[in-house]
């Protein structure tokens, strides 16, 4: 089992939620998160000391899936939502153990 952890900006939520409904993905976690660095693209949303420190508000979207889902995923994600291609960033990591409270 791995996981999946996509990292896009906050103006993608949706829009990747669509993507990911469409392909297939029935259990998905989204968090918003802060990014902090040299500043990308403008997002006229952000004030000007927001600009200043680098703040980008960007999400995170984690998704648990069988070892062999991964890359046919993530290329389905590139192919079904060019607008998020180059936006973002992933990684995968080993889940070693997940169920139940």
């Amino acid at each position: 089992m791995k996981k999946l952890s996509l990292v896009v900006h906050a103006s993608l939520q949706q829009e990747l939620a669509d993507c990911l409904r469409g392909l297939g993905v029935e259990t998905f976690m989204f968090s918003h998160i802060e990014e902090h660095s040299a500043q990308r693209e403008h997002d006229p949303l952000l004030s000007a000391r927001d600009r200043v420190v680098g703040y980008v508000p960007m999400i995170r979207v984690d998704i648990l899936l069988e070892d062999a889902r991964v890359d046919n995923l993530l290329q389905a994600i590139r192919e079904a939502a060019p607008s998020i291609r180059g936006r973002g960033f992933h990684w995968v990591t080993r889940l070693e153990r997940s169920g139940p409270l």
